[in-house]
């Protein structure tokens, strides 16, 4: 019997050694299967902020224990990522208290609300979200949406005090949102056309930024958190991107036309005189609009802009330009001026030149300059980043924004609304500019 019991004991306890050491196996496989991602890289030490800076600081804000970073109750700001990335892979792992809410940022600049200049990834406590403890949210608003632009699907987060892994995958306009193994979000940005959204959302676009938390005064836990870069499409000059279209084909003038007077003239004009008309100017285009390099290339004297054969309402474009000292150019819409490009180095300035290209050169009532001069040095190309909704206009200038929600004016027809439609202008002044990588997306 004292045998049999002794076998029982034994029995017993090399099984609570295996469980043991199956635990500890378990626990040793799962930390080599996080040290052994390819490509990933910690973007947190376990003990300091290093890396991160914190902005508009509330209450304590950010600190770390135990390995985490949390977001202070009562507390919080926008923890941000000293560098910027584009598109990447980020695994973290976070904690929510009953009730918690907190942000991912993703592509946002340093200033300004995240979630309309860059862009925000939502985290909230879908409990105290069903229960109303934020009132009657939108589809979009709850966790893992591209907040306040795109749903994700409810229903996998952890309850309230246990651990949720979250993976988010930005690759180019593409955004993916997997959390606990569960796909909740995957949606192309470029699907986007709600007027509304776009308007409040000038960020939305945004192909770089830093990557953070953004606290609302809630106590939440993160940890784990690593990221790995994607390599970005690569560019080829005048070849789209996905859900674009070129509008120069980088050889020879397809597509455009010279120009007839303005929008009011040409409303005005009889369908055989306006015939006549643009064959004289389609002559002079050919003549002073050249192809070098794959760059359309001013090099006449006056002021005959290249117009675009087809009209266009609302839209995103791209539109990359350089100048010589002292050049001035712009980019019209809808057949109206203008976007304006200029030189703000070469002294003397002419004209408040200083003030830097991407303004709204024309307007008489509505704000007119841009934010901050964001131009290259002469000589260098430069990218507009343009979107276009009614007569509201985004303006980024080589990643900055320089006009959020401005409105365009109607030059031609002082005090009447904008026109819907129009054709694109590059405008000439007297001086050689560049144009390439003109792409549209139409916002229907």
């Amino acid at each position: 019997m004292k045998r049999i019991l002794s076998l029982a004991h034994a029995a017993k306890a090399l099984s609570k050694f295996s469980l043991v050491g199956l635990a500890a196996l378990a626990f040793i496989t799962g930390c080599a299967t996080f040290k052994s991602e390819t490509g990933f890289t910690s973007l947190f030490d376990g003990k300091s902020l290093k890396g991160w800076t914190l902005v508009g600081k509330i209450g304590d804000g950010y600190g770390v224990t135990n390995n985490v970073i949390y977001c202070a109750r009562g507390g919080g700001g926008n923890l941000l990522t000293e560098r910027e990335y584009a598109d990447f892979v980020l695994r973290f792992e976070f904690k929510l208290e009953e009730g918690g809410n907190n942000g991912i940022g993703i592509r946002a600049p340093l200033q300004g609300d995240a979630a309309y200049e860059g862009m925000e990834i939502q985290i909230l406590e879908e409990g105290a979200a069903d229960a109303g403890k934020w009132g009657k949210l939108k589809p979009e608003q709850f966790h893992g949406s591209v907040y306040g632009v795109i749903a994700a699907r409810k229903g996998a987060l952890r309850p309230p005090g246990q651990w949720n892994f979250e993976e988010i995958i930005a690759n180019g306009r593409q955004i993916k949102v997997v959390l606990n193994g569960r796909t909740i979000l995957d949606a192309s940005l470029n699907s986007v056309t709600d007027a509304d959204k776009i308007l409040k959302h000038p960020g939305l676009f945004r192909d770089r930024g830093h990557i953070g938390f953004l606290g609302h005064n809630d106590y939440v836990e993160f940890r784990n958190i690593r990221i790995k870069e994607l390599t970005p499409r690569a560019e080829e000059n005048n070849t789209a991107p996905a859900g674009f279209k070129a509008l120069f084909n980088g050889k020879n003038l397809e597509g455009w036309k010279g120009l007839v007077g303005d929008p009011k003239k040409r409303a005005a004009t009889d369908a055989a005189t306006l015939a006549a008309a643009q064959q004289k100017a389609d002559a002079v285009a050919a003549e002073n609009w050249k192809v070098e390099d794959g760059a359309l290339v001013y090099r006449g004297t006056n002021f005959d802009n290249l117009c675009t054969t087809s009209n266009y309402a609302d839209f995103e474009m791209f539109a990359d330009w350089k100048i010589e000292p002292h050049a001035d150019s712009g980019l019209y819409l809808r057949g109206t001026p203008q976007v304006q490009i200029w030189d703000p180095f070469t002294q003397p300035a002419q004209s408040g030149s200083e003030i830097g290209s991407g303004g709204l050169y024309n307007n008489k009532s509505n704000l007119s300059k841009p934010f901050q001069v964001s131009d290259k040095p002469i000589g260098e190309w430069n990218r507009f980043h343009i979107v276009m909704v009614g007569d509201k206009l985004h303006i980024f200038l080589n990643g900055d924004i320089v006009a959020r929600a401005n409105t365009l004016e109607n030059y031609w027809e002082n005090g009447k609304p904008l026109y819907p439609t129009g054709q694109l202008e590059l405008q000439a002044h007297k001086s050689v500019v560049y144009f390439k990588n003109l792409y549209i997306r139409e916002l229907k």
